[in-house]
């Protein structure tokens, strides 16, 4: 069974995005088969764990999905370890569920805490206590610190650790080649940071300096799978032409997994490219993404724009989504193509 390990924090902002690249990407140099998953509903940072690691990165949403669902998701893609991205802080939830750590209880995998230390001492310890004791069906490994000031700031803090009985796995500085530039919800998609691969191999050789990656790695533990049915949406037809580019980028792979697998064809189309869908498709699916950032070209993609046409006046049914939703949400049917 393969093991695993979740990549938290206490709160958005702390690094954990970079961690779980920066793993991601250590361990994958090391020549291990490493799967990446991200709890809940995100586009944008799968796309950067695909590229740390060199597989598709998955959600595991514990809010939308059921546990067939989540089991079948572990099941599918086994690996020599699996490194999951939270999401938000750790315990943090939509009305007690979708929270990292029920994905953690429901699974069994352990969290490496990635806890930001900028002007702390003693609290960080703290903190990861109150973080173990919280839930007793949710371990934590160890942790790991980050935006480090210095070798002796760490030293100060490593004694609380040894307290409270909390493994410290070491503590990362801050550094401007491996941050990530961000805009509007969130970061900067990875098909547009031109130097992504610079950016990943530095957080990967700042890691494998800093903290201790075979500890990590031992941590690991298996999964503990749910014995229940999968379920999920159905494909919206038997031939699908489906939006893919840099402004329509949004898109669950499980959803082209499971949708093949039920005898879909894929017919993927490009309308910054000016392609229109095909034309023997019997739906039409336009992916969210940051359509806005490209609305000169899309507005004169005359040959995408008539075939939009020509599909909605043959009755052709056409999905949009123009924002993240649940990994398992349907999409939205208009009766005419936009524009």
């Amino acid at each position: 069974m393969t093991r695993g390990l979740i990549v938290s924090a206490v709160r958005s902002g702390a690094g954990k995005t970079t961690v779980a690249l920066g793993l991601m990407r250590a361990f994958a140099r090391r020549g291990l088969g490493v799967q990446p998953y991200k709890c809940g509903p995100d586009y944008i940072d799968p796309a950067f764990h695909a590229a740390a690691a060199g597989r598709p990165s998955y959600n595991l949403d514990s809010w939308a999905m059921s546990p067939g669902t989540l089991a079948d998701l572990v099941a599918r893609h086994p690996a020599d370890l699996v490194v999951t991205e939270g999401v938000m802080g750790l315990f943090d939830g939509a009305g007690g569920r979708g929270a990292t750590s029920d994905i953690a209880a429901s699974l069994g995998w352990p969290v490496v805490l990635v806890l930001d230390v900028k002007g702390q001492i003693e609290t960080a310890a703290a903190v990861a206590s109150g973080c173990a004791n919280h839930r007793d069906d949710v371990g934590i490994a160890g942790v790991i610190l980050n935006r480090v000031a210095s070798a002796r700031h760490l030293a100060m803090i490593r004694p609380a650790f040894e307290r409270v009985g909390i493994r410290l796995f070491g503590g990362l500085a801050s550094a401007p080649s491996f941050a990530l530039p961000e805009r509007h919800l969130g970061l900067v998609q990875a098909i547009e940071t031109a130097d992504l691969e610079q950016r990943l191999d530095a957080v990967a050789d700042a890691l494998a300096g800093a903290v201790d990656l075979d500890a990590i790695r031992h941590s690991a533990r298996p999964a503990t799978l749910a014995d229940s049915a999968s379920d999920g949406l159905p494909p919206p037809g038997q031939r699908i032409a489906i939006a893919r580019d840099r402004a329509f980028s949004f898109f669950y792979p499980h959803l082209l997994d499971r949708w093949r697998r039920a005898g879909a064809e894929i017919l993927p189309f490009s309308p910054l490219a000016d392609e229109a869908p095909e034309a023997s498709a019997d739906a039409i699916w336009l992916p969210g993404g940051y359509p806005e950032l490209h609305a000169g070209r899309l507005a004169a993609a005359s040959g995408f724009l008539a075939g939009l046409r020509q599909a909605a006046s043959r009755g052709r049914r056409t999905c949009s989504r123009s924002r993240p939703r649940s990994p398992s949400a349907a999409c939205t049917s208009v009766t005419a193509a936009h524009g």
